[in-house]
């Protein structure tokens, strides 16, 4: 015997942005309406984005944050691309046309001890629930941040929120200290006791050397390597690194991974396939002029 399902009704098919705002030079923060999505995601999930429907790119961002009580995700992302200069573009009320997810594989997060977190310029985003899991989870915190230059600091005041100790880095030394994130990050971790894990998210020259950082103090480094990703359902195999000597696809066994089995060097290589592609892209987004009624 057959029984037909229970019709859906009011299914929402586009989202909201109900808060949006600048966070430094070409970062964006907002508030998006993704109620089931904001009642299922977990630290290190991301979603993927399509503004325009079929009409746009699919592209990946890891969720920043969400309140479940208002239905809403948070998502932070550079203005790099034709498709992140689209969503840099769009105001509060304007709706995005798809975003599917949660995706990707949860952070684990327990009670290891000792944590230390360590965020990249951008990599600051994706990283702060990861964070916020590990401190809730009764770990004490230690952040370390690091940008270019004061202007591209981000989430500097949620990380002193929830962190036991925060460390500010910066190249030029505008805010915090003159220095890379592998400076505090070799201090902390030639401590007694030491750190028992640490979390390195953001460019990846600089996990990369993060992790050649705690390797030889022997302290277990996760890495996310969410900037690689292109499709996000491991079908374009765009993403594929080599971990452990095997190849692994960013978006479907991860986007985390031991660091210290990573093939940063590959990895590297392998994102600058679409570079060109990207920047023309972006330029043909800039120079149209819409000639419709002309």
């Amino acid at each position: 015997m057959y029984f037909s399902p229970e019709p859906v009704r009011n299914l929402k098919l586009s989202h909201k942005i109900v808060s949006k705002q600048q966070l430094s030079e070409n970062v964006f923060v907002a508030d998006i309406e993704a109620p089931l999505i904001a009642k299922a995601r977990k630290p290190g999930q991301f979603v993927i984005v399509c503004t325009r429907g079929n009409y746009s790119e699919r592209i990946p961002l890891t969720i920043a944050g969400a309140d479940a009580s208002k239905g809403t995700i948070r998502l932070i992302w550079q203005r790099v691309g034709k498709s992140t200069a689209e969503m840099s573009d769009m105001k509060v009320g304007d709706e995005i046309d798809n975003i599917a997810g949660p995706l990707g594989k949860p952070t684990h997060i327990e009670k290891f001890g000792t944590v230390v977190c360590i965020g990249g310029g951008i990599g600051a985003a994706p990283l702060l629930p990861i964070a916020e899991g590990m401190k809730k989870a009764g770990n004490k915190l230690i952040s370390i941040l690091g940008a270019r230059t004061k202007e591209l600091l981000i989430l500097q005041e949620e990380f002193a929120a929830i962190s036991d100790e925060i460390i500010i880095v910066t190249d030029d030394g505008s805010v915090g200290k003159k220095a890379l994130v592998t400076e505090p990050l070799k201090e902390i971790c030639q401590r007694s006791p030491k750190p028992e894990l640490a979390v390195a998210i953001g460019p990846a020259i600089m996990m990369k050397f993060c992790c050649q950082t705690t390797a030889p103090l022997n302290v277990p480094t996760v890495v996310s390597l969410n900037t690689i990703m292109i499709d996000g359902t491991g079908m374009c195999g765009g993403c594929r690194v080599e971990v452990d000597s095997k190849p692994m696809f960013v978006c479907v066994d991860g986007p985390e991974f031991d660091g210290h089995k990573v093939n940063f060097d590959l990895m590297m290589k392998r994102m600058t396939a679409y570079r060109d592609l990207e920047q023309e892209s972006l330029k043909k987004y800039k120079d149209h002029a819409c000639k419709i009624g002309l």
